[in-house]
This record gives C-alpha cells, sequence and structure tokens, in this order.
C-alpha cells in the first residue's frame, strides 16, 4: 500500500468515527430495524476533503409493512443532514433524492426483473455488494448481506462442487455497462465547461468504478481457479474488502503470481488518480478545459483499463468462469 492510499484509509476511518459520535441518535432509531450503509469514496476508505456522502436506507419488513416507522425515517435522514454539516462534509447530491429507504426485500424481489432498473434496486443493491459499508445499524446489515447473496446463489446447493457465480457476475458487468451507457448518454452538445464536468465524471467512472465491478470479478476468479467453486462464504469475503484490498489480497495470492507485477502497477495508478482528484470541482473543470491536462488525464484512464484486461486475461487462463466473463 503507497502513502497516499493509506492516508487516504486512516482520515476516512477518522472522519467516519466522528459521524458516527455524531449519529448517535440515528443509531438507536434504526435499532434491529434497519441500516444506513455508505457507498462511494467513504465506504471504498479514499475520501478527500471534497467527497461527499452516499448513503442508502436498508430496513426490515413484517407482513409487507416497513419495520422502519415513516417519522423514524425522516428523523435518521434529519439527523444525517445534520451530522454531515456540522462536520463539513458536502450536502447529499440531488438535494438527497438518493438517500431511498428499501426493504430487504424490495432489494432481492426485483433481482432480473424489468421494475430492477426503474426502482433503483439493482444500483442499491449492486453497491450494497461491491463497495458498501455500514454508517450505522450494523447488525442489520450484517444480516442483509447474506440474505442478498444467496438471492445470487440459488442454485449452489444442487451444483456446490463447481458453482460459478453467473448471476451475479452478469449483474456486475451489467452494473459496468450500465454506468458506461449513461456517461454516453449524456455527453452530446454540451457546453466546454459542461463538457469538462462530463469528462471529470468519464474520469472517475475509468478508475474507481472500474475497480469497484472488477476487483470483484477478479477476487471471484482467483478462488474460482483455487477451489474449483464458489461458495456464498467466499462472496461475502469479497464484500467485506473494499476495491483497493482486493488488489492487495490478489497480490499476495499464488493463482494470481503471474498477474502480480500488473496488481501492483495498478495500485501505483489509482493513487495517481487519487492525488488527481484531491481539488476542487472548480480546480478539475480548469484542468479538464486545458488540452495539453486533457489529453494526459484521458490517456491514463485508457491505460488504466488496459491493465485492468491485462490482470484478468492473466489470472483466467481461458477457465469457464473467465470464459462467461468474456463472452
Amino acid at each position: 500500500m503507497g502513502e497516499i492510499l493509506e492516508r487516504r484509509r486512516k482520515d476516512t476511518a477518522e472522519r467516519i468515527a466522528k459521524l458516527r459520535l455524531e449519529l448517535k441518535h440515528a443509531e438507536k432509531l434504526c435499532s434491529r430495524v434497519a441500516c444506513v450503509y455508505m457507498t462511494g469514496s467513504f465506504s471504498r476508505g479514499e475520501a478527500s476533503r471534497y467527497s461527499d456522502l452516499d448513503l442508502f436506507i436498508v430496513g426490515k419488513a413484517a407482513s409487507g409493512k416497513r419495520s422502519l416507522a415513516g417519522l423514524n425515517e425522516i428523523l435518521i435522514k434529519s439527523d444525517l443532514v445534520r451530522a454531515t454539516r456540522k462536520l463539513g462534509i458536502p450536502d447529499f447530491s440531488g438535494e438527497g433524492e438518493y438517500l431511498t429507504h428499501y426493504t430487504v426485500e424490495d432489494i432481492v424481489s426485483t433481482l432480473g426483473k424489468p421494475e430492477d432498473d426503474v426502482s433503483n434496486t439493482f444500483t442499491a443493491r449492486l453497491l450494497l455488494l461491491l463497495e458498501s459499508r455500514p454508517l450505522i445499524g450494523e447488525a442489520v446489515y450484517q444480516e442483509v448481506i447474506p440474505e442478498v447473496v444467496q438471492a445470487y446463489c440459488r442454485d449452489y446447493q444442487d451444483h456446490s462442487s463447481g458453482f460459478v457465480p453467473g448471476f451475479l457476475a452478469n449483474d456486475i458487468l451489467r452494473m459496468w455497462r450500465t454506468f458506461c451507457v449513461n456517461y454516453e448518454a449524456r455527453t452530446q452538445s454540451a457546453p466546454p465547461a459542461k463538457k469538462a464536468k462530463r469528462k471529470i465524471k468519464n474520469y472517475k467512472l475509468k478508475h474507481s468504478r472500474l475497480l469497484t465491478c472488477y476487483s470483484a470479478l477478479l477476487y471471484l476468479l482467483v478462488l474460482f481457479l483455487r477451489n474449483k467453486t464458489v461458495s456464498p462464504d467466499d462472496i461475502v469475503g469479497m464484500i467485506a474488502l473494499t476495491p483497493t484490498e482486493r488488489l492487495e489480497w490478489l497480490s499476495r495470492q499464488a493463482e494470481a503470481s503471474d498477474a502480480r507485477p500488473k496488481v501492483e502497477e495498478l495500485l501505483s495508478l489509482y493513487e495517481e488518480f487519487l492525488a488527481r482528484t484531491d481539488v476542487s470541482e472548480d480546480e478539475l473543470v480548469k484542468r479538464f478545459m486545458d488540452p495539453g491536462t486533457n489529453k494526459t488525464y484521458s490517456e491514463s484512464q485508457y491505460s488504466f483499463g488496459d491493465l485492468v484486461f491485462e490482470v484478468l486475461q492473466a489470472i483466467g487462463k481461458n477457465n469457464r468462469f473467465h470464459r462467461l466473463l468474456v463472452v
């Protein structure tokens, strides 16, 4: 682990600890009925001073009714707004419109259905599995994870000796491609400053979002190489690590020895990305409006993607799971 990543992890952990101290009342309101989990840079352990907080609320349900009362949900959201403002964390994006309350049933029952995208449960579920950390209500969070994982492993008992997590892998790939499609759809016919902002989103997409998705796939691929199967417990273990922690784990595995230099290079390039984005959005816009800087940053994001592909190819060795990820 490099100096930048080590410092970000330490600083992020300290900021989260302070945030939890401000949320003791919200913690009581969640008590055994709901959790609030983080996604984004805070959950990945790499928040900068400019990072906002991305949150979802997931609660239990009984007889089709939410266990977290509506008024208590409002109070929790109020506490979250107050706490983030007190600690100088930027306000929630979209005036908090994405701070949504789902039940576990909402997240699991829509899996594979058309309404999964419309209701945004697809994003909530995939980010839960790929880069989440509990902020409050950790006991409920620890109950939710295995339940969601099990929904992706319905056939495991019948195929435990050679289980390929194809359902989950396909959703992870769909998540990555959805990110890409959404970016392309919103990039047309914009003035220079707005185009620069879209380029910033693309730059971040081709680093943090790419790593979020493919670090998970690489982790599971190595386990499949080792054990010729992937268990639900393996997936839970993957969820417990951040994307960069998965890369660090990967570099220590014998099955990934051929890819070790490239994995270490990936971590180095990712730290370079973190350093470059540790400025205000206005400063980033200026940089991306400069043709020379824009060219340098664009080339680096393609280099990062190339490296991810090379690691995937070096580890995959054309086995069944690798083939599923490619075709």
